[in-house]
């Protein structure tokens, strides 16, 4: 009884999920219970993990997860996965793992979003003990992989304007042509991409009173930078190699 005061920090709720786990644990002789100090060191820290699932343990747990993987430590990744799968976490850990191959991996290894997702899909289906196998694959191949957050960096940056009133009408050659009255039919001038070489050409996208903002800068990841050396290319006037 001293242990599990002393162990859980005075903390009553954790000292009573301790002794819940501890003689649900023992096994009796006859009837008899007998519990050890040597019990009750097993299943302290445990138990102390499942009474803070639903408090700020669980979330601090989630954010460990993610800044592991983002720093690209596997091994923390797969330390703190395994402490959500053992408290019964696998659809927070599941929706957490999702999120990271948007936020962190994106623009660097974009082919990381549908195999996590497929990962994830496959251990929903499993369930435990073997969902365990797809989610450590998904976070150590995530943990492993090129990092980039440019992609919601720039939406971000979009919705911030949107949200300070800074954006206007659309430029007339993007608009829906069949949106015009009869009475008020005209050329839109919109130019086809796909009908200039590499499906590119040059015209205004953005509204008048954005022209020239920038949004997305690119990564330096090896992928990123191949594509801005092949729009450069192009939009310079010369063929992309």
């Amino acid at each position: 009884m001293e242990y599990i005061s002393s162990a859980c920090g005075g903390d009553l709720r954790k000292a009573l999920n301790a002794v819940e786990v501890l003689f649900s644990a023992g096994v009796p002789e006859g009837d008899k219970l007998t519990l050890t100090l040597d019990d009750a060191k097993a299943v302290t820290q445990k138990s102390a993990m499942r009474a803070d699932r639903d408090g700020d343990n669980h979330y601090d747990l989630l954010s460990a997860l993610q800044k592991s993987i983002r720093g690209s430590d596997p091994d923390a990744a797969c330390h703190y996965l395994a402490r959500l799968l053992e408290v019964g976490q696998m659809q927070s850990a599941c929706r957490r793992l999702m999120v990271i191959a948007a936020e962190d991996v994106g623009l660097a290894f974009p082919q990381i979003i549908p195999i996590v997702n497929a990962c994830v899909d496959m251990a929903l289906k499993l369930g435990m003990p073997e969902a365990r196998i797809p989610l450590g694959d998904a976070a150590v191949l995530m943990a492993t992989s090129p990092k980039s957050n440019t992609g919601h960096v720039a939406l971000d940056s979009a919705l911030a304007d949107i949200r300070k009133g800074k954006y206007g009408d659309f430029p007339r050659h993007l608009q829906n042509m069949h949106a015009d009255s009869y009475t008020m039919e005209r050329e839109q001038g919109y130019q086809y991409p796909h009908d200039y070489p590499h499906s590119w050409v040059q015209q205004q996208y953005l509204p008048d009173e954005l022209v020239g903002t920038r949004y997305y800068t690119y990564g330096d990841n090896k992928l990123e930078q191949l594509a801005k050396q092949y729009w450069e290319a192009i939009k310079s006037g010369y063929s992309a190699k």
